[in-house]
């Protein structure tokens, strides 16, 4: 890893309750061994309440960015673009600009999600002078894994919140139970 680098990566996408959640995290030469060390690995292979105890840490020791979109600013924001990959570029680029506000890094690495050119496309000046890569499963890289973390733990507070406001345990996904309980709710 020349320099250090930004992973990015999201949460939410393919669920019918709770936020759309990007985040990004920077990790230089000097502290990606402790990604390893605190067991950073993608979200996925994670169980919750493991997420939930590893946010923190990666928060406080690493330079780290979050935009969350909450159900009415997605709908508006969907009504507005009309799709969920432009939707999606639109998050991870404000994740991209608004790290690299923070941190002098020219390398970010992407969970590919379409086309290339949709982040591409909604950088802004800073995250023009970037190398992007964007690749299936990527994950695999640390700085990807650790921002998978902490998309996921917003994704989760956000269901949580749901939670507590309607008294009701809003099932993840976008499974026939998800779909009956938007019926109700």
């Amino acid at each position: 890893m020349l320099g250090g680098c930004i992973g990015v990566d999201e949460s939410g996408k393919g669920d019918y309750f709770g936020p759309l959640v990007a985040a990004g995290v920077y990790v230089s030469e000097d502290n990606v061994d402790k990604l390893d060390s605190l067991g950073v690995r993608d979200s996925k292979r994670l169980s919750s309440s493991r997420i939930r105890s590893l946010s923190p840490l990666i928060r406080e020791s690493f330079t780290y960015d979050v935009v969350t979109v909450y159900p009415k600013r997605y709908n508006e924001l969907y009504s507005e673009i009309r799709n969920l990959n432009r939707m999606l570029a639109w998050a991870h680029s404000r994740v991209i600009e608004n790290l690299l506000s923070l941190v002098d890094c020219r390398l970010v690495i992407a969970d590919q999600f379409g086309d290339s050119y949709f982040i591409e496309g909604a950088l802004m000046s800073e995250g023009k002078k970037i190398r992007l890569i964007q690749r299936p499963r990527a994950e695999d890289y640390p700085a990807v894994a650790a921002a998978s973390i902490l998309a996921r733990d917003v994704f989760l507070q956000g269901l949580n919140r749901l939670t507590d406001k309607y008294g009701v345990v809003f099932p993840r996904g976008s499974s026939a139970k998800a779909v009956e309980a938007a019926r109700v709710y």
